[in-house]
């Protein structure tokens, strides 16, 4: 029987199970690695205490030590006497900038078959969510979880939000036969610019079952915020995809102005 989360400590969400061969404090070590990468918990951040670990997960105290003590070791944190555990890990980024629309024809391409629809509720939006949806605190959003499908391979795990006013134009049968780029198209709701964030991860039990893979494979993580006229957010998507069923495959044109191009030669 899987050990859930304590619901009062929203420091620490996820679940671990017993019925898997990795120890409860990897899983638990897996679910903080991965939030840290995401960037849930900022360089200099405190991570949960060894208390409310082991109250949230329903572990020893020595289980919850030892996660933490993992992370440290790991690099990802660290740990100081009466003062708890800090995280310690800055990650790095290179910006690249291309077409809207190519995105947009590349998801279209993608769409095979029918999505399966793992959760559809309306939730108070979680403060990522909300400052990537420029909503105030406490805002209800729209939140749907969905697994696609190849050849009856999971290729990917997607987790979207979406404005509630922007929300209430579908229903949980509308997840379930459409992508949410078409939804947002039919509604007249056109995409002028994206950004995304491209990282990795690890999977831990729930993404594992999803996507059909082991407890800790490493999975491709792209989160992505799709912004509509004048500029206001109109959804933000966090996906996961096993590297081995698909692959981000980019090209780069040199598309750059003539104009800006001679403003930048030298002698100009």
């Amino acid at each position: 029987m899987a050990r859930k989360v304590n619901a009062k400590l929203e420091a620490a969400p996820g679940e671990l199970s017993n019925e898997l061969r990795i120890p409860l404090y990897n899983q638990i070590f897996l679910i903080f690695r991965n939030r840290i990468i995401n960037g849930e918990y900022a360089e200099g951040s405190y991570l949960p205490s060894e208390m409310e670990l082991a109250a949230a997960y329903n572990v020893s105290r020595i289980t919850a030590k030892r996660a933490l003590n993992e992370l440290a070791l790991a690099g990802f944190a660290v740990r100081q006497r009466g003062r708890g555990t800090r995280v310690r890990y800055k990650g790095g980024a290179t910006v690249v900038s291309g077409s809207v629309q190519s995105l947009m024809d590349s998801l279209r391409a993608n769409e095979h078959g029918c999505p399966q629809l793992l959760d559809f509720d309306y939730v108070v939006a979680q403060p990522d969510v909300a400052a990537a949806l420029r909503l105030a605190p406490g805002t209800i959003v729209q939140r749907a979880v969905r697994v696609w499908s190849t050849d009856g391979a999971p290729t990917s795990h997607l987790t979207t939000f979406v404005p509630a006013a922007i929300g209430k134009r579908w229903t949980a049968k509308d997840f379930e036969q459409s992508s949410l780029s078409s939804l947002l198209e039919r509604s007249g709701l056109t995409v002028r610019f994206a950004e995304q964030v491209i990282t990795a991860t690890l999977a831990d039990n729930v993404l594992a079952a999803a996507l059909k893979v082991a407890v800790a494979s490493p999975l491709l993580r792209t989160v992505r915020t799709y912004f509509g006229e004048n500029d206001a957010p109109i959804e933000y998507l966090i996906a996961l995809y096993p590297p081995d069923r698909y692959q981000l495959i980019v090209t780069l044109t040199d598309d750059e102005p003539a104009a800006r191009r001679r403003a930048r030669e030298p002698g100009r």
